[in-house]
Formats: structure tokens, C-alpha cells, sequence
């Protein structure tokens, strides 16, 4: 099965920029991907998705600030994330929509 390592995190200031990345095991030319992101006793919630083709879709909140981009020559799916703000706190994971095993995400902390 597919493996998915998050990395990028990390601590920044409110109005800072970070870039995630997500490394698949295997291919992902195919599928529909995506970034979630699950905050302290929340759910875990859709933050931005990227079809095969490139048609990217993103939460409300995030629209304007993060980028969602992929690599399929390298499997890898990116999220650039600028104007953070601490409501952006958050352990972020990709994912096919769930359809592949999580992996352990990354946290991405924004003070004020």
C-alpha cells in the first residue's frame, strides 16, 4: 500500500509563509489528493484537494492564502500556506480522500 510521509512544518508568526510536502511510496498520477488538518479536539477537515489534471478546490477558509500543487514525475504533493494565521494551528495530513493509510502529518503551529 501506498506510504504518505508529511514534512514542511513547523513554528511560525502570524503573517508568515510555510511549505508542506507530502512524499507517496508509490504512484499517485491517478488520484485525486489532498491536504486535511485536524486541530486539538476537532475533526479532521478538507483544507484543499488537486485532481489528477490540476483542478484544485479549497476550504473557504484557506481560499486566497494556500496553494495546493503536485509532482507526479516525483509523487509529491505540496501546500504553500502564506498569511498564516493561528487559527491555521493545526496537524496537517494528505490524503486520497482517505482511501490510502494516514500518515503521521505534520504540525504547523502560528503564534500571534
Amino acid at each position: 500500500q501506498v506510504q504518505l510521509v508529511e514534512s514542511g512544518g513547523g513554528l511560525v508568526q502570524a503573517g508568515g509563509s510555510l511549505t508542506l510536502s507530502c512524499v507517496a511510496s508509490g504512484s499517485i498520477i491517478r488520484r485525486t489528493m489532498g491536504w486535511y488538518r485536524q486541530a486539538p479536539g476537532k475533526q479532521r477537515d478538507m483544507v484543499a484537494t488537486i485532481t489528477s489534471g490540476g483542478n484544485t478546490k479549497y476550504a473557504d477558509s484557506v481560499t486566497g492564502r494556500f496553494t495546493i500543487s503536485r509532482d507526479n514525475s516525483k509523487n509529491v504533493v505540496y501546500l504553500q500556506m502564506n498569511s498564516l494565521k493561528p487559527e491555521d494551528t493545526a496537524v496537517y495530513y494528505c490524503n486520497a480522500g482517505g482511501e490510502l493509510k494516514w500518515g503521521q502529518g505534520t504540525q504547523v503551529s502560528v503564534s500571534s
